[in-house]
């Protein structure tokens, strides 16, 4: 197995792998970083407490990483993600398989992840791995369950026996848009999440927008053709949840030190990584009225960051709206 990325969560699915009992190796762009990996036996810089098993190599090389792999699963942020397609294309074998676990519309095309791989690497078997998950948890080796789907059955089993273990339960599915959608609408409601307790408005508006929110994720999931079933899973609703309560969570704690006042760029330096929600939140909003989808939350998230929104007047917004039945 060769994982591409070699930020937090990209070194725990290579610690995983390996530890389930499979030759892995790990590649990043920084060739001092990998050196350091290599040496030190651990990622410092983004997951310092969990040691690499005997099985996990960190290489500098992109080919050296794919050299014989029959899989590569791929770690990157969305913004990177077409363009680590394109290179792992030239060099992967003509029967290797292809995963990811990045997150989030492609920002020029408003393509999801599955139909960005489409493009590039054809009819390749592939697959995306989701799920309510933290780098750190996985690399502790704490109990972890989420979801691959693919439209290949045989390689979703694969893959999901592949990454299992006493600690790690993955489970399978088909609905590769839904669980894609998940992850991309989620980072949007947990920076909201983060901002609503960063002006300390409460649980009940917590519990309110994660309600909501996973309503909007769904209207968005099924005009894109998405199955109803998938958002009460863990791609879905679970990591909807995680991503909503827990500091852990890059968006959440974006949605902090927003709500408490910090300027976006300062927030965004305070993390000192990508967090995903900013660019999620332009590009959910940007396929949602492309459709003719209402997302009202993720458009006070967007207005908030883009344009300088207050905080009250965003609220205002939100529970001015006409009343109408829940379902709807």
């Amino acid at each position: 197995m060769a994982v591409i990325g070699a930020g937090s969560w990209g070194t725990a699915l290579a610690i995983q792998c390996a530890r389930a009992g499979h030759p892995t190796r790990l590649w990043g762009r920084d060739r001092a970083a990998q050196r350091a990996m290599q040496q030190a036996r651990r990622n410092a810089r983004y997951l310092p407490e969990a040691e690499f098993p005997a099985n996990l190599a960190a290489v500098e090389d992109l080919e050296e990483a794919l050299e014989g792999a029959q899989e590569a699963l791929v770690a990157v942020p969305s913004s990177a993600f077409r363009a680590t397609l394109v290179e792992l294309e030239k060099r992967l074998s003509a029967d290797a398989r292809i995963a990811w676990a990045s997150k989030g519309f492609e920002m020029a095309t408003g393509l999801l992840p599955h139909q960005v791989a489409r493009e590039v690497c054809g009819s390749r078997p592939a697959a995306v791995l989701s799920g309510p998950t933290f780098a750190r948890e996985v690399g502790a080796g704490l109990p972890t369950a989420l979801t691959v789907a693919s439209l290949d059955a045989h390689f979703a089993k694969e893959l999901a026996s592949r990454l299992s273990g006493p600690r790690f339960r993955v489970y399978t599915q088909s609905d590769i848009v839904g669980v894609e959608v998940g992850g991309a609408v989620k980072n949007v409601i947990a920076i909201g999440s983060g901002i609503a307790d960063g002006m300390g408005f409460g649980a009940n508006t917590r519990v309110a927008l994660i309600t909501r929110g996973l309503a909007e994720m769904m209207r968005l999931g099924l005009k894109l053709g998405a199955e109803r079933h998938t958002f009460m899973g863990l791609a879905t609703l679970g990591d909807l949840v995680l991503s909503c309560t827990d500091d852990q969570s890059r968006n959440r704690r974006l949605g902090l030190a927003l709500g408490r006042g910090s300027p976006l760029a300062d927030a965004q330096r305070s993390i000192g990584q990508v967090v995903e929600g900013v660019a999620a939140a332009r590009a959910v909003l940007a396929v949602a009225e492309r459709l003719g989808v209402e997302m009202p939350i993720c458009r006070e998230v967007y207005r908030i960051m883009y344009e300088a929104r207050p905080v009250r007047a965003a609220l205002q917004e939100l529970m001015g709206r006409e009343l109408r039945p829940e379902t709807e």
